[in-house]
């Protein structure tokens, strides 16, 4: 499809802001049903141990969607495969419902599976985004759709009680609730993509690029592509941040409701966590363009330190000190997230970006699944506090690495 030069830069405002329309709804949909996932699990399975089967299997649910869906856009387009996403989300959120009807904890599993693969399509949209702009903007705009999950933090969380409510009075399980809010939230964002995303995104992406082959012409293998440094440093960084954020953060509702606090308690303290998560994200990204990916991603690995042991330290009773420790842990991932993600699309042809990207977002979900599913475990065998030790101590290994490659003088400079 050819498009005059005349019309290309309003359909790519258009397309970056149907992208953050897109996030802000599906993410409302996802954080309302993420909300409660230990929380159920915990009352279906009679223990701790199992109660983050939920949130990994979210998490691997997105590692599938990552994997597959890009896959799919490479060749399809970002319009096929971000509809497709949101759409198998809204399956997974009717098979949840079925599964806390019938108590059946196998079901709810399979369930969660299908809203993780569909939370892929939030999160491969920021670089459906990034291809749209020129290098000294993609950080910008990549953390302008980042941003649009906001909604998603804020109103998400929140509705966990009424949307309770709501399933009471149509004779349903109270916990139910969160679960119809993505059949709502989310099938919009499947209608949203699928009618608004015309042109494709790739037809309009900017082919400003920086290196798009090797010395043969050839496309790099993943491999190739992992062994450069400015590509290991962003995906140790999206990764280990990723599993920090993620090992706090699954078993804090399970720890608030052990400790008397109500759902309406727990929504207030995840809303914050996932505020810090999405809602600076404009700032994250201006702050990546001007600094470079390398000072944001340490600033970040800072503040999620710090976070971790504020986690650790909080009393259980009271829930002010865990709400700072909860949003800060939230935004030291947000700045990793940006800066890494802004990281995956300098010195790489568009086809390149897709599969690096994919690859990169599966391996942080089957990261982030094995952390949710330990989470689980430790809390049974040694207490909430040592999760916020253990993520401070993973912390260390992605500042090494960006240490390591910072000396190398191998990671690229800010782009003016």
């Amino acid at each position: 499809m050819s498009i005059s030069p005349s019309r290309t830069e309003a359909l790519r405002q258009r397309t970056i802001w149907t992208l953050v329309a897109g996030v802000a709804i599906g993410s409302t949909g996802h954080i309302a049903a993420v909300t409660v996932g230990t929380i159920v699990a915990g009352e279906l399975a009679g223990t701790a141990a199992l109660a983050g089967l939920p949130a990994a299997s979210v998490v691997l649910g997105s590692a599938m969607g990552s994997a597959l869906l890009s896959i799919l856009m490479s060749r399809r387009g970002r319009r096929a495969g971000l509809s497709l996403g949101y759409t198998i989300s809204v399956a997974g959120a009717i098979v949840a419902t079925i599964a806390v009807i019938t108590g059946s904890l196998p079901t709810l599993v399979v369930g969660t599976l299908l809203i993780g693969f569909g939370n892929s399509s939030n999160q491969l949209s920021r670089y459906a985004a990034a291809d749209l702009v020129p290098p000294g903007r993609r950080a910008s705009t990549l953390g302008l759709v980042v941003w649009g999950a906001t909604v998603g933090a804020v109103v998400g969380p929140n509705l966990v009680a009424f949307s309770g409510e709501v399933a009471e009075n149509l004779g349903l399980p109270v916990l139910t609730g969160p679960y119809l809010v993505p059949m709502v939230f989310v099938g919009a964002a499947a209608v949203l993509s699928f009618v608004m995303l015309r042109p494709d995104p790739y037809e309009l992406a900017d082919t400003t690029v920086e290196q798009t082959r090797d010395g043969d012409g050839s496309s790099p293998r993943l491999a190739e592509l992992l062994r450069r440094p400015a590509v290991l440093a962003a995906v140790t960084a999206l990764v280990f941040g990723q599993v920090v954020m993620v090992l706090i953060m699954t078993m804090t509702p399970l720890h608030m409701t052990e400790h008397g606090h109500g759902l309406a308690a727990v929504g207030f303290v995840i809303s914050g966590h996932t505020f810090g998560m999405f809602a600076l994200s404009p700032i994250s990204g201006r702050l990546t363009d001007r600094y470079g990916s390398p000072v944001v991603i340490a600033a970040g690995l800072a503040v999620l330190a710090v976070s971790s042991v504020l986690a650790a330290v909080a009393p259980p009773e009271g829930g002010a000190l865990l709400f700072i420790a909860l949003f800060l842990l939230g935004y030291g991932w947000n700045m990793g997230f940006v800066a890494g993600s802004a990281l995956l699309t300098h010195g790489l042809a568009i086809p390149e970006r897709t599969r690096l990207q994919g690859f990169t977002d599966a391996f942080i979900w089957s990261s982030a699944a094995a952390a949710s599913l330990s989470s689980g475990l430790v809390v049974d065998w040694a207490g909430y506090a040592t999760l916020g030790l253990i993520g401070a101590g993973l912390v260390a290994i992605p500042a090494i690495v960006l240490l390591g490659t910072r000396a190398s003088r191998a990671l690229p400079a800010p782009t003016s």
